[in-house]
């Protein structure tokens, strides 16, 4: 395996990881908020309990992602130094703003928030907590700027033999990374949603804490109703900027190989890298509606791409799959519990398997940047650099190596922190003491 390979999946490896933490801060922060603000309202005690157990697993979940997430910047210097020379200007001025204006701000919120339940009112300390989710997303909103840069680069000029920012206004109004932003923060709710429901659920089967879990879980599937349904109509939305700015990826994740109008989908395909090697049930003039919102519109194939500039077709195309089929049963399963959420009781089967499901959007969320970033190849900038011309100039021994350990650290870590996750978890909220970490 060479540079480039390893590096690809050095970070791969590493943004995944970093990946099964962050959607749920984002998504957390926000319901323990919401949590704080209805103990505010109804002076409900429940409520606070709710606050400071769902804020336990917060914290521990909060720390990991930190922890993951300083070594993905750090990769850009080791791993992609002729990347971070080129485009710079640009992308570093944007992590610079995340780590420095968002990143702080949230660390600094959250310490207050922690420390802050004896020391402030309730109202005070709701106002925190609604500072944590708005400091925590303010975060994502500059990582998915600068992802959105190297989606659809605005604002630059080649200048010295390098990309040089022009505008700043074009790069954090950049369309696709605002289409990402509302893609995945609801994911994120979505996936909290879930993660309140399964964990309720398995309270509620045993008859544990009836009154809270049942407050927890009528929060949760209302939330993961709702955004389940959101991101669906986004990501069409998303997908039909995708069709204009990025045509292969569209082809790719499709395995659509010939350019025609009324384009159909086939419900049945078995993609290669060279062309189908089976397609069966078509639906005339879906994919052209679905890409363009147009039964006529004309849908470029893979063929009319050099095979250089295609995206590996199979990844792609069952990533999207994956990202469709499960993003098409969470509304269902968030459904059927919202029209039964005051007669859980009567559908023991259903809070039975919903602890299995807190697995799901985390599948689909992977599953969806799976999409952006493999369909995006060969382009590490779309249009602008190629990934092979992005990696460092090291030895694949020094790659190997830190890629091992990398992964060995990695997975003692994130064993130790789902454990206590699911230990605090299981555990319910009868202990209130803090939480050290």
């Amino acid at each position: 395996m060479d540079v480039l390979m390893l590096s690809r999946l050095q970070f791969a490896a590493a943004t995944m990881f970093h990946f099964i933490f962050v959607p749920l801060t984002l998504g957390l922060s926000v319901l323990i908020a919401f949590m704080e603000t209805r103990y505010v309202q109804t002076g409900d005690e429940v409520y606070r309990k709710m606050a400071k157990f769902w804020g336990k697993i917060f914290l521990v979940n909060f720390a990991l992602g930190v922890v993951t997430g300083i070594t993905l910047e750090f990769q850009f210097g080791t791993n992609w130094s002729r990347y971070s020379a080129y485009v710079g200007d640009i992308f570093g001025s944007l992590l610079a703003i995340e780590a420095t204006a968002a990143f702080f701000l949230e660390s600094t919120f959250i310490g207050v928030w922690h420390f802050g339940w004896e020391k402030l009112s309730p109202k005070a300390h709701a106002t925190v907590a609604w500072l944590v989710a708005g400091a925590s997303n303010l975060s994502a909103i500059w990582i998915l700027i600068a992802n959105g840069f190297m989606q659809d680069p605005t604002g630059y000029v080649i200048r010295n033999g390098r990309a040089e920012l022009t505008d700043f206004l074009a790069v954090i109004t950049n369309k696709w990374a605002w289409l990402e932003f509302f893609h995945v923060i609801p994911a994120a709710l979505c996936l909290a949603g879930f993660f309140l429901m399964g964990v309720s659920a398995w309270h509620l089967i045993r008859k544990s804490e009836v009154d809270f879990f049942q407050k927890s879980f009528n929060i949760g599937v209302t939330v993961a109703l709702i955004f389940s349904i959101v991101v669906a109509v986004e990501g069409h939305i998303h997908g039909n900027n995708m069709s204009l700015k990025q045509p292969a990826k569209l082809a790719a994740m499709e395995s659509h190989w010939e350019t025609q109008t009324n384009a159909p989908m086939y419900l049945l395909v078995v993609p290669g890298e060279d062309g189908n090697l089976v397609e069966a049930l078509p639906i005339p003039g879906a994919l052209s509606f679905l890409a363009y919102n147009d039964f006529n519109a004309e849908v470029k194939g893979l063929n009319d791409f050099p095979k250089e500039d295609r995206p590996p077709v199979i990844i792609t195309f069952l990533a999207f799959r994956t990202m469709v089929g499960i993003g098409t049963l969470m509304p269902a399963i968030a459904l059927l519990g919202w029209v039964m959420r005051n007669k859980l009781d009567k559908i023991p089967l259903y809070l039975k398997v919903l602890p299995y499901c807190i697995p799901l959007p985390y599948i689909a969320i992977w599953a969806g940047w799976t999409l952006a970033e493999v369909g995006r190849q060969p382009w590490i900038v779309y249009g602008l650099m190629r990934t092979s011309d992005a990696v460092s100039p090291i030895g694949t021994g020094e790659v190997t190596f830190s890629f091992i350990l990398m992964c060995t650290l990695y997975t003692l870590l994130g064993a130790a922190g789902i454990w206590l996750m699911i230990k605090l978890a299981k555990k319910g909220p009868e202990d209130h003491s803090p939480i050290q970490v």
